[in-house]
């Protein structure tokens, strides 16, 4: 149950038909809140106007407009980062705007302030908020009580902000995406489950090989399936990546869980994206990571470091899917 008693009226929270619930619009005054909290919250045209601005900021360079000049984006980090504080900083700073870096432990929520006054509090500073959590409970209350845009910089369940970079990435490598065959390989985790939702509004079709305990989002692949998306789910790597023309993964340790590498380990072994496995893709398959990467463990050294990664441009595109992100959220 999201609390907030707020001084303002709260922004509409949408709750869909599963636990993909997120906050679609809302009103705050007579002003329309544009969140940014997860992909299923957003309509394919939404999506695409986004990934389009993201690719006009990226031609422009660094001589294009700055559209949000006297904009403040507030940055809240309870989890570490290196792409995600650059490029948002980088992002609005391009965009003519300021940036304010918070970590938890400077704030007062380390000292038990509550999610709801400090969305209040930050919204009478700034213009859009972004939060990097471990909890995604907190991202919605902090929506909820905010009454200006909210951006999800990650939570434990999801991960929009990297999957539309790496949408953009395989448009830019191979084309259109729509009736595309993606691989997942790996851990069924948040950047996993935001690439079912992106498989539902892209129209492509997603081969997900997960161990049985680590097994993506069943409320999640059931959504996605109500929306007529082809998702396989199975157990072996080599289905899942026969014939695709991109093909990822993930650590197999997320940040919090490093007591659990051990037993990680020996059961995602088998899910190594190498060489050997890269060979079942198709003959023009591009390999994506949204790093950090640890080489010869969830992928081979060869493979992210040959022809066939994108690496290094999926993680460039996070700058400028950041600024579309941003654009769109202050009505750019």
């Amino acid at each position: 149950m999201l609390g907030c008693s707020s001084e303002a009226l709260p922004p509409l929270i949408i709750i869909g038909g599963s636990e993909v619930s997120v906050l679609v619009s809302g009103q705050a005054g007579s002003r329309t809140l544009r969140h940014f909290l997860d992909i299923a919250a957003l309509d394919a045209p939404t999506l695409r106007r986004i990934l389009d601005m993201a690719a006009r900021f990226k031609r422009a360079g660094r001589a294009g407009s700055r559209p949000l000049a006297g904009r403040a984006l507030a940055m809240i980090f309870e989890k570490p980062s290196t792409r995600t504080r650059v490029s948002f900083e980088m992002a609005m700073r391009g965009l003519g705007g300021d940036v304010v870096m918070l970590s938890s432990r400077e704030m007062q929520l380390g000292r038990g302030e509550t999610i709801g006054d400090t969305a209040r509090v930050l919204s009478r500073y700034v213009d859009a908020i972004m939060l990097r959590t471990d909890r995604e409970a907190k991202l919605l209350e902090l929506a909820s009580c905010a009454t200006v845009p909210v951006i999800n910089g990650l939570t434990e369940k999801s991960h929009p902000c990297q999957v539309m970079a790496d949408i953009m990435t395989f448009e830019e490598h191979r084309g259109p995406i729509a009736g595309q065959k993606i691989a997942w390989v790996g851990d069924g985790n948040n950047v996993a489950k935001s690439w079912i939702e992106a498989a539902a509004r892209f129209r492509c079709s997603l081969r997900l090989a997960c161990p049985p305990s680590r097994l993506p989002d069943a409320d999640t692949i059931s959504w996605a399936r109500a929306q007529g998306t082809d998702i396989l789910l199975t157990e072996d790597p080599v289905e899942a990546v026969a014939d695709a023309r991109c093909v990822m993964t993930d650590t197999w340790i997320s940040m919090g869980d490093e007591d659990m590498a051990a037993r990680q380990h020996a059961v995602l072994a088998p899910y190594q994206v190498n060489e050997t496995l890269m060979a079942h893709a198709a003959t023009d398959a591009i390999f994506m990571h949204c790093l950090p990467a640890h080489r010869d463990e969830e992928v081979s050294a060869g493979v992210i470091d040959g022809p066939q990664s994108v690496v290094f441009d999926e993680a460039e595109n996070r700058l400028f899917v950041h600024q579309g992100i941003l654009a769109w959220t202050l009505g750019g």
